[in-house]
């Protein structure tokens, strides 16, 4: 079955609608609009994405490579270096020099290679030695990042080291982006704090309000939030927060299902002059939500106007995630009733609802038998 698209969601809302209309719900939760916006809010968006190694090749230019070639030098370089009296360089160079002469070495074609090598191991450093000795072979921040990626997803977090060290003329966002992701993956958050201290220093990063937005971004979707306040009070003094940063790290508390120290770090917020934003709200919003669907689900409504209320004192405005908060957790105490009616009531808001919106209500509309098979 096709995936479903936004106009597919709509119909079979507005089917469910025409042949069972919901009746009035006592789901009030504060929604009398007060900050109406004159424009649709949008959802609040990140500006970095989490990495990954297929993230680094730019699609309209990356060709896709030869299933067959990859194939052939993933088996040489994961076969046991010890049985061959030939370097992995040597071994190369001596079945895949044609590849160098018609410019077939490309970085989808190294990605591909290494995503069939997961066991290749430090061989795979024989392997960019080898390609970087190629005039034709191109090395830039994007293909040395898939290498500091491969090795970091291995936990070999000296290689990865060793090939930024190498590598540093030409190292740059890609890679750092790559390092940090792999290391707060891997637990490794002291290694986090240190990385960042030193890697002007070692690698040529720049020590910026942007690379430490991400920094505290992965510490914080990886339940880390503790790190990431510590690390950002630490730095205060020289790469002084923004009201993003402030935001993440609420978030990242509320990730942590922590809403007691969201709700602190938001108190020292205001107090120090900043601005708490949607995402953050959401965020706590989410939390609560959480807390009282596993504790107390009859707390839910009372709970919930608490932070909506809040919300608007501040005047801080809802956008669609915000709706979709709500939504996604009605629907998980089997609320959709109440889910459809607050769904009705989101233009109220300036706000329009998204293929997320779509989905959470059409799957809990099937899953209450309310529509009829394949609608």
């Amino acid at each position: 079955m096709p995936p479903l698209t936004s106009l597919h969601l709509r119909h079979l809302l507005r089917h469910y609608h025409l042949s069972s209309p919901p009746p009035p719900t006592t789901f009030s939760l504060c929604f009398t609009p007060i900050h109406l916006p004159k424009t649709p809010a949008l959802p609040f968006r990140l500006s970095q994405r989490p990495f990954s190694s297929s993230q680094t090749l730019n699609p309209n230019n990356a060709e896709s490579p030869d299933p067959a070639i990859a194939q052939s030098l993933s088996t040489e370089i994961s076969r046991d270096p010890n049985t061959d009296p030939l370097s992995i360089s040597e071994r190369l160079q001596l079945s895949f020099s044609h590849l160098t002469k018609n410019n077939a070495l490309t970085p989808s074609l190294v990605l591909q290679t290494l995503k069939l090598s997961p066991d290749a191991g430090r061989t795979v450093i024989g392997f960019h030695h080898w390609l970087i000795k190629d005039s034709n072979f191109m090395q830039n921040d994007e293909s040395l990042a898939i290498f500091v990626d491969y090795f970091g997803r291995r936990k070999d977090f000296k290689a990865s080291h060793d090939l930024l060290i190498e590598g540093k003329s030409v190292a740059g966002v890609k890679c750092f982006e790559s390092m940090i992701d792999r290391l707060v993956r891997a637990g490794r958050t002291t290694q986090v704090i240190g990385f960042f201290e030193r890697m002007e220093r070692d690698y040529g990063f720049k020590r910026d309000k942007k690379s430490l937005t991400f920094v505290v971004q992965k510490l914080c979707e990886n339940g880390y939030a503790s790190y990431a306040e510590k690390m950002v009070k630490n730095l205060a003094n020289e790469i002084f927060p923004d009201d993003g940063i402030c935001d993440l790290l609420i978030k990242g508390w509320c990730v942590d299902g922590k809403l007691e120290e969201a709700k602190r770090l938001a108190g020292e917020m205001y107090r120090g002059g900043f601005e708490i934003g949607t995402m953050a709200f959401n965020a706590m919003l989410d939390c609560v939500c959480k807390l009282c669907r596993e504790k107390d689900p009859f707390r839910l409504e009372s709970e919930v106007e608490k932070v909506l209320m809040e919300m608007d004192i501040r005047g801080v405005p809802r956008n669609v995630e915000t709706f979709n908060v709500l939504i996604s957790n009605l629907c998980k105490v089997r609320r959709t009733e109440d889910a459809m009616k607050l769904y009705s009531r989101i233009g109220e808001w300036g706000c329009c609802p998204d293929e997320t919106t779509f989905l959470v209500l059409i799957r809990s509309l099937y899953q209450a038998a309310r529509v009829g098979e394949g609608g």
